[in-house]
């Protein structure tokens, strides 16, 4: 049984043009996608600084959360995409995932204008992805037909976590 990280063997870093590479290589690992020269140049935008990082272990760059901010309507809560969030196999079940998925919420709840959800699509059948996103209190809200255009299956769960003003989801009652 591996145990889980402590907090001094993790540590989360900023995207820069000079890190840039590592998060291609890692994405290129994690994900079954090809990812846009359009999402690593928006991933470097300074107010998504909180919301995307590198995340290392003992100095070692095992995982990337990169987050968008969306706001359909101006007099909503603008609310926060959460567009990749994965961790080499070998460092899984350190909760390197929750200890980033921690910082990410805590970073929505005190943005200005305050975020009020996050939501993310997890590819129906990923039952491991759905697990983890639900005991970290998002909830199943709707199935999108054919998200994904080159994977099979191609329907996704959309999850979401509706944020309060205390850093924390709101987890609703079954």
């Amino acid at each position: 049984m591996v145990s889980a990280a402590s907090t001094s063997q993790v540590t989360f870093s900023s995207l820069t043009e000079n890190n840039l590479g590592t998060v291609r290589k890692l994405n290129s690992v994690l994900f079954p996608i090809r990812y846009s020269e359009k999402f690593y140049q928006d991933i470097l935008k300074p107010e998504l600084d909180e919301f995307c990082k590198l995340v290392y272990y003992n100095d070692i760059p095992v995982g990337t959360i990169c987050c968008r901010l969306e706001n359909k309507d101006q007099s909503d809560k603008p609310r926060l995409y959460l567009m990749t969030m994965g961790i080499l196999a070998p460092y899984r079940s350190r909760e390197l995932g929750s200890l980033a998925l921690k910082r990410v919420v805590e970073a929505g709840s005190k943005h200005h204008p305050r975020i009020g959800s996050i939501y993310l699509h997890v590819q129906v059948g990923n039952d491991d992805a759905k697990r983890f996103y639900e005991r970290h209190g998002f909830k199943q809200v709707s199935v999108h037909k054919d998200y994904y255009k080159k994977l099979t299956p191609a329907d996704a769960w959309i999850l979401e976590l509706p944020l309060d003003e205390t850093g924390k989801g709101k987890r609703g009652t079954a």
